[in-house]
């Protein structure tokens, strides 16, 4: 007996070890980025990880047989995303390891949540404050002033690299909103949208890197192979991952794996380069992670805003 439906399609690998995957690859991104500007200008390091992501994405479209999306009014929308979602935030982090450890870039990043949550609460009427989530909000960036020592007066900790670093964590959201606002509704595949706003963010560093950056005048193998691996592991196969795990197990879990990038990200920068590590570091994460899991918090029988056809969550993959 047959139920006239088609049954679907289980990936060959469990989306609990893609998970994992995935969390390994963007925790170790803050390592990689590390590396990489050990040989290369940060601008350099950037547009290296965006063209191997573009590369890996464009092999994905062909695959499919994706096409790019059309209309001018897309493309400009999508060229805000890109440099919102890509080319700043990449530039922003690649700029603040040059005097930050990876560990604390890798930190940095988690508070994007905490970012979102309060950028939701101006930007967008329909995402209602509950005191659950307001005070997730307090209690995450309590977590950041552990993770900084403000109580020693920030001693120790280049300024400027640590700033850049939260400006690209807030970058996100911001992009994030600009997606959810601009972009929804556009009958796009995910893959033709994530593909554009990727090549858009390369061309825009391509023009950029030339102007504050010359030829390098050798070609040092590890850190290229850093940038390569997180170009295309980190940008370009971290995205089909999430894909696959967005439409299996539902956006919630699949965005699960931010609270493990920094846990990751802290354990490579100790274990592998041998970045130091004070007491408030490790104590200040486990904060700013239970405050941005508070801030994700809907209440039960709440109506929480459509997500414009995928697309806010297309935005939502980090793309890095």
């Amino acid at each position: 007996m047959t139920t006239g439906t088609a049954p679907r399609h289980r990936p060959a690998v469990d989306w609990r070890l893609r998970f994992g995957a995935l969390s390994l690859i963007w925790g170790f991104s803050f390592l990689l980025i590390k590396v990489g500007t050990e040989g290369y200008a940060a601008f350099q390091v950037t547009l290296g990880r965006l063209v191997f992501g573009t590369a890996v994405l464009a092999a994905a479209m062909a695959a499919k047989r994706e096409r790019l999306p059309r209309g001018a009014r897309t493309w400009v929308h999508l060229a805000v995303a890109a440099f919102l979602l890509n080319a700043l935030p990449f530039s922003l982090f690649a700029y603040s390891e040059l005097t930050i450890p990876s560990t604390l870039a890798g930190i940095c990043n988690a508070t994007s949540p905490l970012w979102g949550m309060a950028l939701s609460l101006v930007a967008l009427s329909e995402d209602r404050p509950t005191r659950l989530r307001v005070a997730g909000l307090g209690l995450g960036f309590l977590g950041v002033l552990t993770v900084l020592g403000a109580w020693q007066g920030f001693h120790g900790l280049d300024a400027t690299g640590t700033v850049m670093a939260l400006l690209a964590s807030l970058s996100y959201p911001i992009g994030w909103i600009h997606v959810r606002r601009t972009l929804a509704g556009t009958g796009h595949s995910h893959l033709s949208m994530t593909g554009a706003q990727l090549l858009l963010a390369a061309v825009q560093l391509g023009i950029v890197t030339p102007l504050f950056t010359s030829l390098p005048a050798r070609f040092p193998v590890v850190p290229l192979l850093a940038v390569a691996a997180l170009g295309v592991l980190g940008t370009g196969l971290a995205i089909l991952i999430q894909y696959g795990m967005v439409a299996e197990v539902g956006p919630t879990t699949a965005q699960m794996v931010t609270y493990f990038i920094p846990v990751i990200a802290t354990g490579a920068g100790v274990v592998v380069l041998g970045e130091s590590l004070r007491w408030s570091t490790p104590v200040g994460a486990v904060i700013v992670l239970a405050g941005a899991a508070l801030t994700q918090v809907r209440v039960r029988g709440g109506s929480s805003a459509p997500d414009g056809d995928g697309v806010e969550e297309r935005a939502r993959v980090r793309v890095g």
